[in-house]
């Protein structure tokens, strides 16, 4: 049974501008899926439907077995965690512990589970010299680290990621790719580094003007240069 499920998704912003037309697609979990696509393709669109950030007019989005609806949200928001573009919109207390405990005081979660929660990601993230810090003096990689174990300290079964690599040096884009590793659970990736998406997921969906455009396992798309042209992308640098 999928654990991401999209059928006939269609979605227009309030000027008009047609982002999605009749997307459908099934995502099995355990699997590690890359979107890419052309600027204004609807990638982000897309993965903003899947945490309920835009609710479905046309079509439907279920999350195991929930329909993404206002109803459902909090308990979609568990199940779902995302990772904003840019970490800044993600990291807004006063220290990076903070943070990191913020989704689950909400949850009510306290005492020795919250602790034994935090102490794993704190370690997992190799974050413990950071948890005193302000989030505005860390770097660009380690703001981008600390917004991840801010989700994955909630244990959702999704992860979803948007333009992870955007800021990172090739270190720390390396640390990503090995954590990408290391994760045992479903996760969605929009990202315009397909040599990332190469590395890291097993199926890739290519998104052209809101409709799929092609969806397929990872290294036979990324590598069909036909294809990628075809959508306005380019073969991953490893290739060219």
């Amino acid at each position: 049974m999928s654990i991401v499920s999209i059928e006939n998704l269609s979605f227009a912003y309030p000027d008009g501008i047609n982002a999605l037309s009749n997307i459908s697609l099934d995502i099995q979990k355990g699997e590690k899926v890359g979107i890419a696509g052309a600027n204004g393709a609807g990638k982000s669109t897309l993965l903003h439907h899947l945490n309920g950030y835009y609710l479905p007019v046309q079509g439907s989005v279920t999350i195991d077995s929930l329909k993404v609806t206002r109803k459902n949200l909090e308990k979609i928001r568990q199940i779902v965690g995302l990772v904003f573009q840019n970490p800044d919109d993600q990291l807004f207390m006063a220290r990076v512990y903070d943070d990191i405990a913020f989704g689950l005081k909400n949850l009510g979660i306290k005492g020795n589970d919250l602790e034994q929660r935090i102490e794993a990601v704190l370690q997992e993230f190799q974050l413990h010299h950071l948890q005193d810090r302000p989030p505005s003096h860390l770097s660009q990689g380690q703001k981008r680290f600390a917004a991840i174990a801010s989700v994955m300290v909630m244990n959702p079964p999704v992860l979803i990621m948007d333009e992870p690599t955007s800021d990172l040096d090739p270190r720390n884009r390396r640390k990503l790719i090995d954590l990408m590793h290391r994760l045992s659970l479903t996760i969605i990736i929009v990202s315009h580094d397909l040599d990332f998406l190469w590395d890291t997921c097993n199926r890739i969906v290519i998104l052209s003007k809101g409709a799929i455009a092609a969806d397929g396992p990872a290294q036979e798309i990324l590598s069909c240069n036909d294809v990628l042209q075809l959508n306005d992308l380019e073969l991953p640098l490893r290739l060219q």
